[in-house]
């Protein structure tokens, strides 16, 4: 693995090295940097180009900056915005910030929608469902995302905004998104018209009344789940887990994940003293997790079992996803204070950039302000990615079911939760393993559109705005740094071919 890992960053490299080249001569044909002197009517204007030229080694030829623009690049010196005197790597630093926090959160999500709905599509081949999923893949697919982005503006920022400050019961559109969400669940969990039927009923009327719950006792206006809501998901998550991994015939498993869950709810209180008395941050929640986790593994080897992997996995994940609906809490537990902010004033639905200036507040109002921020461009994100994700999985799962051993599964008399998860998911998910991370990487370095729409200064502004600048350096730093996270990206792709598929082995 040692020799895989150092031949392909020999290559990759190599490929930096011919790319950069290429580049900085393509840029040196395509921009000038004394474009806006050429036309200045300045009485000095012959001084001032003499003093950029000197500045910039535009008497040089381009090979000769090049080099030592390279030995720069090589020494850790990325460079100078030459327009705004910044240094190149403080405003690829935080560019790169901005970016992964604006891309992370949408891709996972997308990638979960994905995967799910594409499973499921594929279980439920030629249905309703399967065709309804299909046209909106198809639709969301083709939508510019531009287009889309400047909908959510229009619909969902300035209209919530606008309910928000004069909330009113608007029945039948709760009725429709009640009867769209048991469609939904009809068509993906039940076979046969008479179960369609009581699903549909049932999930259309526990949206029902969820929704006027929320709308009707002002939730909307003051979201916290508290303790109910809290073990509600987590007892909920347990058994949700348990019925996807291991299954509700393996008690053991089953009752790792309870455990795990009444922990939670029982832990629930006593942190939310330790969250008041003790000013937290990033490394506490990432602390406060990893204890999280460890003590779910705990449980799950306690319960041991058979299978003692499996308790310990599926406790982990619960043990997971319930320390992130108790971090999501505590969060909403600052929505009146954020609402009544002065610099919010009463919108909080943000348009624009990835933060409200001087807004002030502790560690958890920054968290809620930085979700605002995130919920319109990653939803322009997630709509698009969806529709991809989807379409791959859809048809990857299909391949996967016609294989011979999927049949002799069957044939053994295996349940259907264990063929899927167990024989056809894995090498199903082989397809996105290869494409997730190169899409990734590139919508770190080519969210342009995203980022103009909704005034992000990310990496992909950067690299508009210092091309439209002609400055060579931020655009070279630019260049290196994403091409070399593209190879990465490959590079995991190939582990993470290895992890899905046992027949794959990752050596020289």
């Amino acid at each position: 693995m040692i020799r895989f890992i150092a031949r392909r960053l020999a290559i990759a490299i190599g490929l930096l090295l011919v790319l950069s080249a290429i580049v900085y001569w393509m840029l040196d044909l395509a921009v000038d940097p004394l474009d806006d002197l050429r036309v200045s009517p300045a009485p000095n204007k012959a001084e001032l180009i003499a003093h950029r030229v000197a500045l910039l080694g535009l008497d040089q030829p381009w090979y000769e900056r090049y080099f030592r623009w390279l030995i720069h690049f090589v020494q850790g010196d990325l460079g100078v915005a030459w327009r705004s005197g910044i240094k190149v790597s403080e405003l690829l630093g935080s560019a790169i910030w901005t970016s992964i926090q604006l891309i992370f959160g949408a891709t996972c999500i997308a990638l979960i929608l994905g995967v799910t709905i594409g499973v499921i599509s594929a279980l439920r081949q030629y249905t309703t469902f399967d065709y309804a999923i299909t046209f909106i893949s198809f639709v969301l697919y083709a939508l510019p995302v531009f287009w889309v982005a400047v909908l959510l503006k229009q619909f969902l920022a300035i209209g919530v905004n606008d309910y928000l400050n004069h909330p009113v019961m608007n029945w039948p559109v709760v009725i429709a998104i009640s009867i769209v969400s048991g469609l939904f669940w009809a068509g993906a969990t039940a076979v046969g018209l008479k179960r369609q039927l009581v699903v549909f009923a049932a999930a259309t009327l526990i949206t029902l009344g969820v929704l006027a719950y929320a709308l009707l006792s002002g939730w909307v206006l003051n979201p916290q789940l508290g303790i109910v809501g809290v073990g509600v998901i987590a007892l909920a998550t347990a058994v949700a887990i348990t019925m996807i991994f291991a299954g509700l015939s393996n008690r053991l498993a089953l009752y790792s994940a309870l455990t795990t869950a009444v922990v939670g709810i029982a832990l629930y209180a006593p942190l939310q003293w330790l969250f008041y008395l003790v000013p937290m941050d990033i490394w506490w929640m990432l602390g406060l997790l990893v204890v999280a986790i460890g003590i779910a593994l705990g449980i799950g080897w306690l319960w041991g079992g058979p299978d003692r992997g499996v308790s310990m996995r599926g406790a982990a994940i619960v043990a997971v996803l319930t320390s992130i609906v108790v971090f999501v809490d505590r969060v909403m537990q600052g929505w009146s204070l954020y609402m009544h902010a002065s610099a919010i004033n009463g919108r909080p639905i943000a348009t624009i950039g990835p933060s409200t200036p001087n807004l002030g507040g502790d560690f958890w109002i920054s968290q809620l302000d930085r979700w605002t921020h995130l919920l319109l461009p990653t939803i322009a994100l997630v709509l698009i990615s969806f529709a991809a994700y989807t379409r791959y999985q859809r048809g990857s799962t299909l391949e996967v079911l016609s294989q011979d051993y999927i049949r002799t599964a069957r044939a053994k008399g295996l349940s259907e939760r264990v063929v899927i998860v167990r024989h056809a998911l894995r090498n199903a998910l082989l397809p996105l393993a290869s494409i997730v991370p190169v899409d990734f990487i590139a919508m770190i370095g080519g969210a342009v559109i995203t980022e103009s729409i909704f005034s992000w200064s990310g990496a992909g502004a950067l690299f508009v705005t210092s091309l439209r600048q002609s400055e060579m350096d931020p655009v070279m730093a630019y260049v290196m740094l994403t091409g070399f996270l593209a190879i990465i990206a490959n590079i995991v792709a190939d582990f993470l071919y290895g992890l899905l598929d046992p027949r794959i082995r990752v050596n020289a």
